[in-house]
C-alpha cells in the first residue's frame, strides 16, 4: 500500500480583512460588503531529502504574505465582463450598469479575475502559491487553498494529486 503525505497550514493569523461585491444571476450585483476571510493551505506529495513534503516556514510566510497583500483592501475584478475597473495613480472607478463607485487607488486591490468570488479568491491565492514555492504539482504533488469568508463558507480550489491519488486540474 503506498503513503500519502500531507501538510495543512491553517493558523488564526492567516486572516485578512476585505471589501468586495459580486455579481450572480447574469444582472444583478450585490451591494458593496466586507468579510473576515481565513485562509488555510495543504499541499500533498512525497517526502523530500529532508523527510518533508514542503517547509512548513517557507508555506507559513509564503501564505502569510500574499493574504497580507489582501487585508484592509477594496477588492476588484479586472476580468469580469460586466464590471469595468479603470485606474489612474490616486483613483479606482469600477463601474456595473449605472451604478458607479470611485476608491483611493492605495485601498485597492485589482486582482485578474472573473469575480471576487472566495473559490476565485482561492484559486488566485493558490496560483501565487504555486509560483513563488515552486510546488510541481505535476509532479505527484498536490496544492489545496480554502478562502472562508463567512465561519463556515469555504470556497475551496485544488490542483495535482488529491487524497485519492487522481490528479485534478
Amino acid at each position: 500500500m503506498a503513503s500519502e503525505f500531507r501538510v495543512r497550514l491553517e493558523k488564526d493569523y492567516l486572516i485578512f480583512s476585505a471589501a468586495h461585491f459580486i455579481t450572480f444571476a447574469g444582472d444583478i450585483c450585490e451591494r458593496l460588503h466586507g468579510h473576515n476571510y481565513r485562509v488555510y493551505a495543504e499541499v500533498s506529495g512525497p517526502l523530500d531529502e529532508n523527510y518533508y513534503v514542503v517547509d512548513f516556514i517557507a508555506l507559513r510566510d509564503t501564505l502569510k504574505s500574499l493574504v497580507d497583500e489582501l487585508d484592509h483592501r477594496m477588492l476588484l475584478p479586472t476580468l469580469h465582463k460586466s464590471i469595468r475597473v479603470s485606474a489612474t495613480e490616486n483613483e479606482v472607478e469600477a463601474r456595473f450598469q449605472d451604478r458607479r463607485w470611485l476608491f483611493p487607488a492605495g485601498d485597492c486591490r485589482l486582482l485578474p479575475l472573473e469575480n471576487t468570488t472566495a473559490e476565485l479568491l482561492a484559486r488566485y491565492l493558490g496560483e501565487r502559491l504555486e509560483k513563488v514555492l515552486t510546488i510541481p504539482t505535476a509532479a505527484g504533488y498536490g496544492l489545496e487553498v480554502g478562502v472562508d469568508e463567512n465561519a463556515g463558507q469555504w470556497g475551496i480550489w485544488r490542483r495535482g494529486a488529491t487524497s485519492t491519488g487522481r490528479a485534478d486540474s
